[in-house]
């Protein structure tokens, strides 16, 4: 089986990179805008036929939530018609979807875990695009997996553990948000129930919407004090509302998603985040 990945620059798609060596089976495509621009119809339809693809993994997506409310046009172009082009091109061909979306097409109002059948609620442009972006996808009738995450990092990329490793080895002090919870997410291991997923064939059985984030609930207050922890830093890091750093968009305050579907469905144990992050920043401090 022939399986699309866009976006594989990024961070999940070079996760998916490092793990789709372990098929037995199956012949990946990785692709981002310079091999293939999903915002043209045509070129994906082309590629698909061309490749025999059967299974797309969908890793693009614009993810700056700040600029995203200045930015909102390409926003929904990368993060809706992108999605709906994808998915009418796997219509076509009757190829699968594997579609990533986010934790924020919530409003993070509640303060129980959040399932997928929850009404959504998107604060600002990301999340509304995201969820139209889903809502395409849904509507196209092709056949799909939508996986939601949240607090996405690794060992590629700009994400927040990178950014907290530099800002603790500068700073002697260093305020951080604890009024916003949720769960920090390794993408290797969102890669690993994607490659689990397509590799076993669980697809053919199971599809839908379903969440997926390491287990544990944090703050990023908390987040940050392990990643100093772990990399040895001494930052005296206190913590702070998040009316202190005023931003365009409201983050949800409560991001924590309910994975009993995912584990139930696809039998994927998932780590918790404590776990996860120490992998990664040994990644990191190999590299």
């Amino acid at each position: 089986m022939n399986i699309l990945i866009t976006g594989a620059n990024g961070q999940l798609g070079n996760e998916m990179r490092k793990i789709s060596i372990q098929s037995v089976s199956d012949s990946y495509f990785f692709t981002d805008v310079t091999e293939l621009d999903i915002t043209k119809p045509d070129d994906i339809r082309r590629i698909m036929k061309e490749k025999q693809i059967s299974v797309v993994v969908n890793c693009a997506a614009y993810t700056n939530v700040d600029k995203a409310e200045d930015n909102e046009e390409i926003a929904d172009i990368l993060n809706h018609k992108a999605a709906e082009n994808l998915a009418i091109a796997c219509k076509e061909q009757d190829a699968l979807l594997i579609h990533i979306s986010t934790d924020y097409v919530f409003g993070g109002l509640k303060n129980t875990p959040i399932s997928e059948e929850e009404p959504v609620n998107p604060l600002g442009v990301y999340g509304k695009t995201k969820l139209d972006g889903e809502l395409s996808v849904i509507n196209s009738g092709c056949r799909y997996l939508i996986f939601r995450t949240a607090w996405l990092y690794s060992s590629f990329g700009n994400n927040f553990v990178k950014t907290m490793l530099k800002l603790t080895g500068e700073k002697n002090k260093l305020s951080v948000v604890f009024d916003q919870v949720g769960s920090p997410t390794y993408a290797g291991d969102l890669a690993a129930v994607i490659f689990k997923t397509i590799e076993e064939r669980l697809f053919k059985k199971y599809q839908g919407i379903y969440h997926f984030t390491d287990e544990g609930v944090c703050s990023w207050y908390d987040f940050t004090v392990e990643i100093a922890e772990l990399s040895g830093q001494k930052c005296d890091i206190q913590p702070c509302h998040s009316d202190e750093f005023p931003s365009k968009v409201k983050r949800p305050s409560f991001s924590v998603l309910d994975k009993t579907k995912v584990k139930k469905d696809l039998g994927f144990t998932i780590p918790h985040w404590k776990v996860s992050l120490r992998k990664c920043i040994k990644e990191l401090s190999s590299k």
